[in-house]
């Protein structure tokens, strides 16, 4: 690889006074060693150099060596490009790739190791386990033959379980998949313990869940799936009478309607139950990537399950909290903060807030998401026709478009795949509606204006920030191709995203963990390779090795960015703009 241009010009300075800021913290979270100089050096084109070449710009300060995760994998000089990405790039060049994320629910419909395999072709990020139901060794048996796919195939799928939470829900009532209340019929609904089903029978999960309950009171299945009306109170139990007909799925939340107003009730469950703890366990000795919380109501909750985590396991596991409920929304600002990322759940929330209120409550919180530098998934009855029809909704259509041109990070199907017939047809719709989406807002310079919040509290932190949101105007302005960025940890590459560029972010990591966490964030495409402390090294491996398969050509520019920590005895921190032409 050849660069053209050079520098000419360079300053520096000293900070004087030590005491000022804190250099402990670190940058992003890298304990620093305070040398008390920052440099930072500029190259520029020679004078009527009419080519892009290298323009750069570093800043160095003593750190103390991060070690690196044990599970680094070598590549032994391959590129660890998933097989998807690879065929994307090849067929539709940088600004063609995807940057919406997609996660897909695995349930019976799509659980096999074909339709597994059919779902990862077809763009699926991230496999979704719905804790809620089938056994722990169903779930087992699904995790291996994912990470299998992964290592066999060439696949990057990250892996999430959902925890079920404390709510009242449905049991499993021993049908495969759903049933379907008809309008007029009398239903039974009883806490009472059974084993298989029983016609026209509702078990519940919760032995007081009829407390409080009127005659004339409504039912609602998971938002709205099918509504009842209690026509007898029956001791504990409910007999009612179905009014607005639907599917009536498995481990669905119930939730209880007087006057048109959600009854309170206070139950005082725990966010988790003992069965959550014991499924978090279960993700934990599986390696998951996610945890996605259920029925999160502060952000004690979530910093109570990080820790937990970070005693349990040696690989790292980010948690997702699920917004659910109004008493989130009133603290959504701390558990944002609190959490590794954010899941609208937007059934079990259309069912505390008015239906009108959704859309601009699901825009607020992916903004929040976005300023704290947090991914959000907006999930539920994205594509919900298709649980039972083979072709969407146009509305459907628009809803998923909106929700692509709000930035978010990820699209999430549920039910579609879980147990629809038409899983891939339903992922394919997202696919496609979210790449041209994406297309119409760079075609029309639709970038919106992020109002920045300043994500790290020390000097170094505000500096590495810097670094990302000048890099990310520079690859719009300049046109730039492809953004790379250099990472153990992933943070410069996640910030980056924040800024939602239009060139893709490639980043480049020799941490696995990081690699499966980065699949989740917009526009990122993390690839698992050999780091060296040697930055100029890594990039002219990398991009020969692009070059070598044919992904990379003569002519094509890219923003390089670093945040590589060398384990040398120097103990720097290299971070860097680097904008090159390939030659």
């Amino acid at each position: 690889m050849a660069v053209v241009g050079d520098l000419a010009a360079k300053f520096g300075g000293m900070i004087k006074k030590e005491g000022a800021v804190d250099f402990k913290k670190g940058v992003f979270g890298v304990p620093i060693k305070w040398n008390g100089v920052c440099a930072l050096n500029y190259r520029k084109l020679r004078a009527g150099e009419s080519r892009i070449g290298r323009v750069e710009a570093v800043m160095q300060v003593g750190v103390e060596s991060a070690g690196v995760s044990q599970d680094s994998k070598s590549l032994g000089g391959a590129l660890g490009f998933d097989v998807v990405t690879e065929v994307e790039l090849r067929e539709k060049g940088f600004l063609g790739l995807r940057k919406t994320k997609l996660v897909c629910t695995i349930g019976p419909a799509c659980c096999s190791s074909d339709e597994l395999e059919k779902l990862a072709m077809g763009g699926m990020n991230v496999a979704r386990l719905n804790m809620c139901h089938n056994t722990r060794e169903w779930h087992q048996d699904l995790i291996r033959k994912i990470k299998k796919l992964n290592e066999e195939k060439g696949f990057c799928v990250s892996l999430m379980i959902d925890t079920e939470g404390s709510q009242i829900q449905v049991v499993d009532h021993g049908a495969p998949s759903s049933v379907k209340a008809e309008d007029g019929s009398i239903w039974f609904f009883t806490n009472e313990k059974f084993e298989g089903s029983r016609p026209f029978t509702i078990q519940a999960n919760y032995e007081g869940f009829a407390e409080g309950i009127q005659v004339g009171d409504e039912i609602v299945f998971d938002g709205g799936m099918a509504t009842f009306e209690v026509v007898e109170k029956v001791g504990n139990d409910l007999r009612c009478k179905c009014t607005d007909p639907g599917l009536l799925l498995p481990r669905a939340k119930l939730s209880f309607w007087r006057d048109g107003k959600l009854v309170e009730k206070s139950y005082q469950l725990p966010t988790l139950s003992p069965k959550d703890w014991s499924d978090i366990d279960f993700g934990i000795s599986e390696g998951v990537d996610f945890i996605a919380m259920s029925f999160v109501n502060d952000a004690d909750a979530v910093t109570h399950l990080k820790n937990y985590i970070a005693t349990k396991s040696s690989k790292s596991i980010e948690v997702l909290a699920k917004i659910e409920s109004m008493e989130a929304l009133h603290k959504l600002h701390e558990i944002v903060a609190a959490s590794d990322g954010i899941m609208i759940a937007r059934g079990d929330l259309g069912v505390e807030i008015p239906l009108e209120q959704i859309p601009t409550v699901q825009e607020e919180i992916t903004y929040i998401c976005r300023q704290l530098n947090k991914p959000v998934v907006v999930a539920s009855q994205l594509l919900e026709s298709m649980v039972e029809y083979p072709t969407p909704t146009r509305a459907e259509v628009a809803d998923v478009s909106e929700a692509v041109r709000q930035y978010a990070d990820a699209l999430m199907l549920s039910g579609e795949s879980a147990i629809g017939p038409f899983g891939q047809k339903a992922l394919s719709v997202l696919r496609m509606t979210s790449s041209r989406m994406e297309l119409w807002s760079r075609e029309e310079n639709r970038q919106d204006v992020l109002l920045q919040h300043n994500l790290g509290a020390s000097l170094p932190d505000q500096i590495a920030e810097q670094i990302c949101n000048s890099a990310a105007a520079m690859a719009n302005n300049l046109g730039i191709d492809a953004i790379f960025v250099y990472t153990r940890h992933g943070r410069m590459a996640s910030v980056i995203s924040r800024n939602r560029p239009n060139p893709p972010i490639f980043a480049f990591t020799n941490d696995s963990s990081t690699r499966m966490a980065l699949n989740l964030h917009w526009g990122v495409t993390p690839l698992l390779v050999d780091l060296s402390d040697d930055m100029e090294a890594n990039i002219t491996t990398s991009v020969n090795l692009l070059k070598t398969k044919g992904l990379i050509k003569n002519g094509d520019t890219v923003l390089v960015v670093s945040d590589i920590i060398p384990t040398s005895t120097t103990q720097t921190v290299f971070q860097s703009i680097q904008v090159k032409t390939i030659v």
